[in-house]
């Protein structure tokens, strides 16, 4: 004895057990409410689709086939619904159809009570195997979908990066990536310690938080990430996360349009080139603009110093080194032989001394502001793109 005969009786009654289970299902759980979500004939025929499954194979020996389960997993993974959600909506629609085969079995005296309790268990059995396919095709699904996504966003930034995005489809390669058409936006660089590291590991999370959204893309050796900065306060919270990572990171500075994107990148690989040794922290382009420039232009900058400084440098070491610390320390002073001299522990009249030597090898006034602005120049590339203070130890 089965239940053959109650199978036969629902299987009549499908489309209406179909449509009485996808208003359920709506009116039970708020995701399945949207139209625009999941259309009542889509849901509806989902209901039959796996109501028919269950009843296919109750009371029948063989293998069941989970294709129906996994279709509805897959489907509601693909519309967004949350998985708890499609989860609920499964359980609910398999206990309205129990109930509804209860319903049919009482109106049929052949059908004894061990007979419900022994199709009940193989029922049950069943929809914990036909909802394990719903969840892990959902999830698969799911998976499959934010791996496309992640790659279709990194594709997308790095064309922003390499200025091949026409300026007329700016607008949707912003939407996409959730960043406003027009910003302030910057750009972060931070250095990798490993291939396929992220060194800002966290961050884009954190920066969400402080209404700075962002786009992402991690290369072999570097992490970029594309910056808004809508108030004053995001930007000062984004600095505050980038330090706290203790990564090396360049910061380009702030820019309007994202057609601008190439270049922001550019200063700030070129602020990120000058952190000294391996040091962690920010390194802001517009903290020190001119030692930017001179990274950007490493072979008109050694020429520099060949036309500007070369006769300091021909000196003996005690004497070369002695004039550019000195040289260094007046410069990260401001120009006061006072300040040099303290920051140095000598006499004030030593420093100026010292300048007057730096003047006569170099045929150069520091009087002369274009004259100071190229050895300052010269300076910053002896001394690296980090800027003055790379020699700023002894006297």
């Amino acid at each position: 004895m089965n239940l053959s005969g109650v199978v036969t009786a629902l299987y009549a009654r499908l489309p209406e057990l179909a449509e009485k289970t996808a208003l359920r299902i709506r009116s039970e759980v708020d995701a399945y409410r949207d139209e625009t979500l999941i259309a009542l004939d889509s849901l509806r025929d989902s209901c039959s689709a796996n109501a028919d499954l269950l009843l296919k194979h109750l009371g029948h020996e063989g293998d069941p086939e989970a294709g129906a389960a996994r279709e509805t997993g897959r489907a509601r993974a693909e519309q967004g619904v949350p998985l708890a959600d499609t989860l609920r909506a499964y359980r609910i629609g398999s206990e309205l159809l129990w109930t509804e085969i209860l319903a049919e079995a009482r109106t049929r005296p052949e059908v004894s009570d061990d007979l419900l309790v022994s199709e009940s268990a193989r029922f049950w059995a069943l929809f914990g195997l036909y909802v394990e396919a719903v969840a892990v095709t959902y999830r698969e699904t799911a998976a499959e979908l934010t791996s496309r996504g992640q790659a279709r966003r990194s594709a997308l930034v790095e064309a922003l990066f390499t200025g091949v995005i026409a300026d007329g489809t700016l607008w949707e390669a912003a939407r996409e990536l959730g960043l406003p058409e027009q910003g302030p936006f910057a750009v972060a660089v931070a250095q990798a310690a490993a291939p396929g590291e992220e060194p800002l590991a966290g961050v884009e999370a954190a920066l969400r938080r402080a209404d700075a959204p962002s786009a992402w893309r991690l290369l072999p050796d570097q992490q970029l990430a594309l910056i808004a900065l809508p108030s004053e306060e995001s930007e000062n919270a984004c600095l505050r996360i980038l330090r706290r990572s203790r990564a090396r990171v360049g910061f380009s500075p702030f820019f309007d349009s994202l057609r601008d994107a190439p270049q922001a990148l550019r200063f700030a690989r070129l602020a990120l080139s000058g952190l000294p040794g391996t040091v962690s922290g920010v390194a802001r382009f517009d903290d020190n603009p001119l030692a930017m420039l001179v990274a950007a232009a490493p072979g008109e900058a050694a020429h520099l110093v060949e036309v500007t400084l070369r006769p300091v440098l021909d000196l003996p070491t005690a004497e070369r080194s002695r004039l550019l610390r000195t040289l260094e320390h007046w410069f990260a002073s401001g120009g006061s032989a006072d300040s040099a001299a303290r920051s140095l522990f000598v006499h004030p009249n030593t420093v100026r001394y010292r300048l007057r030597r730096i003047e006569e090898l170099t045929g150069r006034l520091l009087s002369d502001p274009r004259a100071t602005a190229e050895i300052g120049a010269a300076l910053l590339t002896v001394g690296g793109p980090g800027g003055f203070g790379g020699r700023l130890r002894g006297s």
